[in-house]
């Protein structure tokens, strides 16, 4: 069974492809798609199929979907444009007669106010009345949105964020691919909705974790929405995802970010990966 992967130039997408060969798909079973190729050269010199494939463009939608059996739909990066994306990769899934759609959505959709979450909502249920079978991933906030900030994080010696004293179940990208993963080569996950996330924290507990693997003391600064978007804006993000960005702090002080659901580990079979193990990490790979 042929599965295709939407996004696989991007990090999650790539994981996925990666997690799908570690649980034995073989590399002639996977179509790994992306706007630009050149940015899948390797994966097609290790016998993965490559295609092009733009939301935009229905058409290549179409070819890249052709004779596959599922989809990845990995969820596009640009907000403004995000339910528009899965439409129309959904409709051409749908045309080309898939037999199931993986969709990574975010945690809490039905009921979050985030921006962030607006289109994810809309794709579900747009999922739904689709008619194709479907599992959708529920995804938690990314580790890596904070590890990421290493750089700046001790330049400045201070984490930055809106989020108030919430709890946000914040989640390993590699882990959220290894699930992925396991909805695509198990039996018994159709119709099934996740919610995925790892142990959660406060950012207060967050700069702590940061201050005692850095050896240094980082401390947590809260700010209003306003302020940390101008922030955001000020260090280089677009202002629409500056906007995102901090909305997305503002659910999270909510509680709109945070789930004690288990499914996330029955679906690895294994720990999620920490706050301290994935700065940990960060910190040696910057030190290189």
């Amino acid at each position: 069974m042929s599965t295709v992967i939407t996004g696989a130039s991007g990090h999650l997408g790539r994981l996925i492809v990666d997690q799908l060969l570690a649980a034995g798909t073989p590399p002639e079973q996977i179509v790994a798609t992306g706007r630009d190729t050149g940015k899948l050269a390797d994966l097609a010199r290790n016998g993965i199929t490559v295609r092009h494939a733009d939301f935009a463009d229905p058409q290549t939608l179409d070819s890249a979907f052709a004779g596959t059996d599922a989809l990845m739909l990995v969820s596009t990066t640009t907000v403004d444009e995000r339910f528009d994306n899965a439409r129309n990769a959904i409709d051409a899934a749908g045309r080309a007669g898939v037999s199931r759609i993986v969709y990574t959505s975010i945690l809490n959709a039905p009921t979050s106010q985030m921006t962030l979450a607006d289109a994810h909502r809309r794709t579900e249920e747009y999922l739904r009345d689709s008619g194709v079978p479907f599992a959708i991933l529920r995804n938690g906030w990314y580790l890596e949105n904070y590890t990421d900030q290493l750089p700046m994080i001790t330049q400045y010696q201070a984490l930055l964020g809106s989020a108030h004293d919430g709890r946000v179940s914040a989640v390993a990208r590699g882990d959220l691919a290894a699930a992925a993963a396991a909805v695509l080569t198990q039996d018994g996950h159709l119709g099934a909705t996740y919610e995925l996330g790892g142990t959660p924290f406060t950012l207060t507990e967050l700069a702590a974790t940061f201050s005692e693997v850095l050896g240094t003391h980082i401390a947590y600064r809260d700010m209003s929405v306003a302020d940390y978007t101008a922030t955001l804006t000020g260090a280089g993000l677009p202002p629409e995802m500056a906007a995102a960005v901090a909305d997305a702090d503002a659910g999270l002080a909510r509680g709109e970010l945070f789930t004690d659901s288990a499914d996330l580990v029955e679906l690895i079979g294994r720990p999620v990966t920490t706050a301290r193990e994935a700065v940990l990490s960060a910190a040696v790979e910057e030190s290189r």
